[in-house]
């Protein structure tokens, strides 16, 4: 599908001293494989290695739980965000800058309360592989076309069903479109053996 923008989340933490506030974590982790469960089946996610070489991360704001009616926190385009590529993955550090709803962020992810970051992003075309299996489905990203965000969210991925959503919505997508194109191969059968009667 092509032009999904999709999310997922990561984990951050503080690590700013004295009055610098700044956050990190790694928003992708190459070829770690993450496993979700969708009723009595399961959505198993890898991003490999080599999967940003071509990634558009020319602009990339740090928000809110992907809000964009509240103030953008950091950017790539004045180096306050900075977006690190390593063997591990990407590697995400940002200094919020003094505002009083930043020191009330900041003072969460201090105590723990806010532990999590997502992402936005795209999938190249071509860019992913899906394998459906009998209780398992699996997919492989080799491409990831643009980031489009990095976003600190205060709901963990098991328990937001807006972000969830958005992974499931895409996965049946994906089943439906294969059951189209296995039901046009059948009725192509259909037809040739036809001809040949």
């Amino acid at each position: 599908m092509k032009n999904k923008h999709e999310q997922r989340l990561i984990e951050m933490r503080a690590v700013g001293e004295g009055d610098k506030m700044t956050i990190e974590g790694y928003a992708i982790v190459f070829d770690s494989p993450a496993t979700h469960k969708y009723g009595t089946r399961s959505f198993t996610e890898t991003i490999k290695k080599g999967a940003l070489d071509k990634t558009d991360m020319k602009d990339v704001p740090l928000r809110y739980n992907h809000n964009d009616n509240v103030m953008i926190m950091a950017r790539t385009r004045n180096n306050s965000l900075r977006l690190i590529k390593d063997e591990k993955g990407l590697l995400i550090q940002a200094d919020l800058i003094d505002t009083q709803s930043n020191r009330d962020l900041y003072r969460g992810i201090q105590e723990g309360l806010i532990d999590k970051m997502s992402f936005a992003f795209t999938v190249a075309d071509g860019g992913d592989s899906w394998t459906f299996g009998e209780k398992e489905t699996t997919r492989v990203i080799t491409s990831i076309e643009k980031l489009w965000d990095v976003s600190v969210v205060d709901t963990p991925f098991y328990d937001s069903t807006s972000i969830y959503s958005r992974s499931l919505e895409l996965l049946e997508s994906e089943e439906r479109r294969l059951e189209s194109l296995r039901e046009i191969e059948l009725l192509k059968q259909r037809i040739a053996l036809k001809g040949k009667v």
